[in-house]
């Protein structure tokens, strides 16, 4: 009988997903083990394989479409002796209705206008109804007022003077009638130019009562161009998940300042023995030091390797390190797994190869889903310090910044180290001060002395 595709559940959090594109059309053969679409969960890009055989019979929910539901069957897979006769899945859901489109008003109705231009044009005895506006569904902006059926002659708008503020106080201070004076504002206001050389009662000096003045170059108006970049599944679920992240865990921050000059020797010392080129060739960065080196503080201080739960802390007896990997539309944390008992290299080159996977959107769930601790550096970005939003349900994310070259004291002498500002942001349910600040103190003294990372 004919085979449902569903809507795979891709992650433990995904509730919906979207069809980015078929790679099968209707009609193509099909074999265990196909690629059939790729679906934007709310971590990636993934692409959904085939787990029968025969040919695709039915597209259900075509490619683009956003928000289907987990387990909503998206096409139909028929056997050999199958035809499209015997396809009885379910409809594919309706589309979303777009919004009813706006009635338009009567003719004899003034068109709809922003709170501006209306009091503008009210200020300037202007008729909206004689004014095309160019904003949003015809709304009249004040860009469209300039020149609309404005009174000719200076700041007296039908019987109404048009001037700022300043200008009316400085008027009244020196008896200037201001129903003398052309304005060379926009739309003819009066401002404080304009009633320079001015005598009491007379127009200002220098320019013919009602002639019109100079007119500086328009300046740019009206709503700010833009345009709306649709949210990515991912963005979306980034968006939900920081924000519940926010309002729902106690953060607590805790920095220390690292000095690594120790360690970028020995990373130079280290690199320098690497072959130049085959298998066996490496390039350790700083931030393969920092993995191993929270990883290994984890070992230390078992008790910051913890999170939240409401039945008991989650006590984790191996420490797994999730790597934050900036991709197009957000980001994604593979995991470098039991990071304390690998080497620098073997770290270093697990993370170029995660790395590459997370940008081409290559990763398995299960690089990516889990971890016990997360580490998010842009230090490369010149960054000096930041404190990082924690990644639930993980109790602690430290944020890596840049190594400078800064001013230190040692042994009452002022001398210069570089130095890189570490801040562990922890959820305070699971994680107390203490065992934050003696987390922190581990993890500075092996960045420090990162020869204890290689016995």
């Amino acid at each position: 009988m004919p085979a449902n595709v569903l809507m795979p559940a891709l992650s433990p959090t995904m509730t919906e997903g979207k069809i980015a594109r078929w790679l099968k059309k209707e009609g193509d053969a099909v074999r265990s083990g196909d690629v059939l679409a790729e679906i934007e969960t709310d971590k990636a890009t993934m692409e959904v394989e085939a787990v029968d055989e025969g040919k695709l019979g039915k597209i259900l929910i075509p490619g683009g479409t956003e928000g289907v539901k987990v387990n909503t069957p998206i096409a139909v897979i028929l056997g050999d002796d199958e035809s499209a006769a015997d396809i009885k899945a379910p409809a594919a859901p309706p589309p979303k209705a777009a919004s009813a489109p706006q009635s338009a008003a009567p003719a004899s109705a003034a068109p709809a206008a922003t709170p501006l231009a209306q009091r503008m044009a009210q200020q300037a005895g202007i008729d909206l109804k004689s004014v095309a506006g160019s904003g949003p569904g015809g709304k009249v902006t004040r860009a469209d007022l300039s020149g609309a059926g404005a009174p000719p002659s200076g700041g007296d708008h039908g019987g109404r003077v048009f001037a700022s503020p300043l200008a009316r106080r400085l008027a009244q201070q020196a008896g200037i009638d201001l129903s003398r004076i052309h304005g060379s504002g926009p739309h003819g206001r009066i401002v404080k130019a304009d009633l320079e050389g001015a005598a009491p009662g007379a127009p200002a000096a220098g320019r013919p009562s009602g002639a019109p003045g100079p007119r500086p170059a328009p300046a740019p108006t009206g709503p700010t161009p833009y345009h709306v970049v649709p949210h990515s599944t991912m963005r979306k679920v980034i968006a939900k998940r920081l924000t519940e992240a926010k309002q729902t865990i106690p953060h607590f921050y805790l920095t220390v300042d690292c000095e690594i000059d120790a360690l970028l020797k020995g990373r130079a010392a280290l690199n320098a023995q690497s072959p130049e080129k085959g298998e066996g060739a490496y390039k350790l960065s700083v931030n393969d030091f920092v993995i191993k080196a929270v990883a290994m503080a984890l070992k230390k201080v078992p008790a910051a390797n913890v999170s939240w739960s409401d039945d008991g802390i989650v006590q984790y007896e191996r420490a797994d390190i999730s790597v934050a990997v900036a991709i197009p539309g957000g980001l994604i944390t593979p995991i470098v797994f039991d990071a304390a008992n690998k080497g620098l290299v073997q770290i270093s080159n697990e993370m170029k190869v995660l790395a590459q996977k997370a940008k081409d959107n290559k990763l398995k769930p299960e690089e990516f889903q889990g971890g016990t601790i997360s580490i998010s550096n842009l230090g490369m970005f010149g960054t000096k310090e930041f404190a990082a939003v924690i990644n639930p349900p993980q109790a602690c994310i430290i944020a890596v910044g840049a190594g400078e070259q800064r001013p230190v004291v040692k042994n009452g002498q002022l001398t210069v180290a570089t130095v890189m500002s570490c801040t562990l942001s922890a959820d305070h349910r699971a994680v107390d001060g203490a065992v934050g600040a003696e987390f922190m103190a581990a993890f500075k003294k092996l960045i420090e002395e990162p020869l204890g990372m290689l016995l």
